[in-house]
């Protein structure tokens, strides 16, 4: 249920709202919208499968194609095409995951499908783009763009330029709220 509040903030839904909705006494205290996904370990090693692999290792990168699933302590990530940018200075340091058709990603509470998709382990942050939706139990934000800071759990969602995906340029949300009991 904590994560109610952050799919609130990303709909722009007021502060108070947010609160209110909430069922969590930590979120209607701290009043801070959390991501599950806040403290992910980004320096966890990355497996890696796929149908196939291409290293170009003058240009420092490896590109997986077909069925490519990836994983990092408890995060992953399905995609048709990943790009792997590294460094190889002593070894090998990923540096960027670039994700192509149908991305999804995966933490153990929310889900996160765009188009496209970028993850910048030295930035500690995780971009989709084009028709985003982020999901949390029953409740769903969509928009065309977005973006998790792994390290403080934010996460944004952009509508984007209308006609551009299926929201309209607009961010949308749909939420439950909390059945109150009869008595």
């Amino acid at each position: 249920m904590r994560g109610i509040g952050i799919l609130l903030a990303m709909a722009g839904v007021p502060a108070a709202i947010a609160v209110g909705l909430s069922a969590t006494a930590a979120l209607a205290q701290s009043r801070e919208p959390i991501s599950a996904l806040k403290g992910h370990n980004s320096d966890a090693p990355v497996d890696v499968t796929a149908d196939r692999i291409e290293v170009q290792d003058r240009a420092d990168r490896a590109l997986f194609t077909g069925n490519v699933h990836v994983t990092q302590a408890e995060l992953t990530m399905d995609t048709a095409r990943l790009t792997v940018a590294y460094s190889s200075n002593g070894g090998v340091q990923i540096r960027r995951l670039d994700a192509a058709g149908g991305v999804v990603v995966r933490s153990p509470s929310e889900t996160a499908r765009g188009e496209f998709g970028i993850y910048d382990l030295d930035r500690k942050l995780i971009t989709l783009i084009g028709n985003v939706q982020l999901d949390r139990e029953q409740n769903r934000v969509s928009g065309s763009r977005l973006v998790i800071d792994l390290d403080s759990g934010r996460a944004v969602i952009d509508g984007g330029p209308a006609g551009v995906n299926q929201s309209g340029g607009r961010v949308t949300g749909h939420f439950t709220v909390p059945q109150k009991r009869g008595d």
